[in-house]
């Protein structure tokens, strides 16, 4: 089917966005691709599309089960075969989803990267006709990304068993060296990058140095009509800054992963449909959401990187009209942020015993664990060693990004039945056990496919309809299994740690020191780059943006508070910019007086460098002492 009547017929749309057609194309011509789109740009179209075009099956790796899961939905929804494989999932449902994708009954299969390494999977892959690999998230192979994970390693190492299928990784943020990171460690073919500009003209880019960030954030809210996303760097946070809004009237609600799922459904609802138009949130908040018209994203902490914010801001003004990027900070968040750095890193050390601790917690055995889960409470187990709560997480992240374990909300799951016996011995079963003919009539009733593959259920809802209580439908259903009638899996709703890989001896655990020093530094310089775009007050927030992410030579966007307040000053961007060559220097040096300034200046005009240099001043570039000397401002820097 050509491409532009898939487009309509699943997606309803009568034309592709710019960009996603040449990716399309390139991938069709079976070419390895590299697409860069930014955040909203309609990544996933990319790979579905021409994979319904062409025969045989596409595998999509991905590192989030969450963003998994909410995509192999929306497929099914548009009435397209697609399943999802990955660590958390019962043994019954990832041979269902692996045979049909075998013998041809899917058209996308998810897997997480970790699911690589099995040799059955691996084994299974060689027998699928797969027509495209595609790799969400492609940042997460570099070493240099903000996200690294070293499963993604693997991915270069299944080329062979697909039978030369073409390669679409797919990012919305990469510096030029990650770019070329990601092309050599999926051993493309050939180089080939497609890109949209991550220039986003309709969106304002804000920084306030704010000691009262409450107060900020309400003339924000009150002054900017329309929905909008407030993020924050902790669950505790959430509650505050949306019990804040609430009593000064603005209706808002909060979400981060510790809530239970029905939760985050019901207020993400809420927010969508504009009942509480603001959503107080830590970043789970974001992945899947498609809401055009946000009219502001505000960070009231200091994100962890450039590449977090730009795709977090980016969830503002889809729909192409006028929409804000707003940071606030003050000096407290500087400070913070080295500690919280130095956190995230503790040492190979505590690295170890923190793992060791959790096969001790679980009683784990040397050599088993792989692919248990387990309820996972962070401060009981912090207390019970005496350890730091915050190191503990940070370690947690490392063993995860190492490929030891998997952490966090995202695994929670729904409550799942699929029957184990076939349709007539189950009526000889009712037969002879009239007693549970009912229950088994009720479920046959409220659900289909139940004999083929697993199936949601809502065992408040079934209580309802059989007027019995929740308790009586998870015992009857925990009895039918025992009995092998039926595989039940109920829902979690606690934070999981699942075991990804067998325990090993602690001591065995390899944590290069050059990989771990290299993370290291690259997070260091990640951090500087958002401290230095909050404390600079000289050059557009677009461009420094853009600049990040090597695209150089953009025009001033006019929209951002440096550019505003700068056409204030009657003075052009390429005047600005040459009158500030001359005098930085001087200024840099050693304290200078304004005639001394003129002079060094003498070929622009008076007032214009008079007007650059009370910008200066300011905006806290340059300082002033009481014999009215000019001198520049030394930043903050991290090393």
């Amino acid at each position: 089917m050509e491409i532009h009547n898939i487009l309509v017929k699943y997606w309803g749309y009568s034309s592709f966005r710019p960009m996603q057609e040449d990716i399309i194309q390139s991938v069709l011509d079976g070419r390895d691709t590299l697409a860069l789109l930014p955040t909203g740009g309609g990544k996933s179209i990319c790979f579905q599309v021409p994979a319904l075009a062409m025969e045989g099956i596409c595998v999509v790796i991905s590192p989030l089960i969450a963003l998994m899961k909410d995509q192999v939905e929306n497929l099914k929804d548009r009435g397209i075969k697609a399943a999802a494989v990955h660590s958390g999932m019962h043994p019954r449902e990832i041979d269902i989803a692996i045979n049909n994708s075998v013998f041809g009954d899917l058209k996308f299969l998810y897997v997480s990267p970790e699911r690589l390494k099995s040799p059955s999977f691996r084994q299974n892959l060689s027998s699928m006709n797969v027509c495209l690999l595609a790799v969400d998230e492609a940042h997460c192979i570099s070493q240099w990304g903000y996200d690294f994970r070293p499963p993604y390693l693997n991915i270069a190492e299944i080329r062979p068993l697909i039978n030369d299928a073409p390669v679409l990784a797919l990012t919305a943020t990469a510096t030029n060296e990650v770019i070329v990171d990601i092309q050599e460690k999926l051993e493309f073919k050939e180089k080939n990058v497609l890109r949209k500009s991550f220039e986003r003209k309709n969106l304002s880019y804000v920084v306030f140095h704010e000691e009262d960030k409450g107060g900020r954030l309400l003339k924000i809210v009150g002054n900017v009509k329309g929905s909008g996303i407030v993020y924050v760097r902790n669950r505790r946070k959430c509650r505050e800054v949306s019990d804040f809004l609430n009593k000064n009237g603005i209706k808002a609600t909060f979400y981060h992963a510790g809530l239970e799922a029905r939760t985050r459904e019901y207020r993400q609802d809420e927010w969508m449909k504009d009942k509480k138009p603001v959503m107080v949130a830590t970043n789970a908040f974001g992945m899947g959401i498609d809401k055009p018209s946000v009219r502001f994203v505000v960070h009231f902490d200091l994100p962890d990187s450039t590449e977090a914010y730009f795709q977090e801001a980016g969830r503002a003004g889809r729909d192409g009209k006028r929409a804000y990027a707003v940071q606030l900070y003050e000096e407290a968040d500087i400070r913070n942020a080295k500690q919280n750095l130095a956190v995230s890193f503790p040492e190979a050390e505590v690295i170890r015993s923190i793992y060791k601790g959790i096969g001790n917690y679980y009683q784990i055995p040397l050599g088993g664990g792989k692919d248990q889960q387990f309820d996972f409470d962070l401060q009981d187990f912090s207390t019970r060693y005496r350890m730091n709560t915050a190191n503990v997480f940070s370690a947690l992240k490392i063993l995860e990004k190492e490929g030891y374990i998997l952490l966090g909300s995202e695994l929670e799951n729904p409550s799942k039945i699929m029957f184990s016996i076939e349709h007539n011995e189950l009526y000889t079963f009712q037969v002879e056990n009239p007693g549970y003919d009912p229950f088994i009539k009720l479920l046959l009733r409220s659900y289909g496919g139940i004999f083929t593959e697993f199936v949601r259920i809502n065992e408040k809802e079934l209580a309802k309809r059989a007027d019995t209580t929740y308790e009586k439908i998870r015992s009857a259903l925990t009895k039918m299994q025992k009995m092998g009638l039926l595989i039940y899996i109920p829902a979690t709703s606690s934070p999981q740690l699942l075991m990804v890989s067998d325990r090993i001896d602690s001591k065995a655990m390899n944590f290069s020191g050059e990989n771990y020093s290299k993370r290291k530094k690259a997070a260091l310089k990640r951090m500087q780059s958002v401290l230095d775009y909050i404390q600079s007050s000289n050059h557009c927030r677009s461009q420094m943006l853009l600049k990040y992410f090597g695209e150089t030579g953009a025009q001033r966007c006019g929209l951002c508070d440096v550019c505003l307040d700068r056409n204030k000053i009657n003075v052009s961007e390429m005047e600005f910019n040459e009158i500030l060559e001359k005098i930085k220097p001087s200024l840099k040096e050693k304290p200078q007086a304004l005639n001394e300034l003129l002079f060094i200046a003498k070929e622009f005009p008076e007032d214009k460098v008079i007007n650059v240099v009370m910008w200066l001043v300011d905006n806290e570039k340059v300082d002033v002492d009481e014999k009215q000397l000019y001198s520049w401002r030394k930043q903050f820097k991290m090393f």
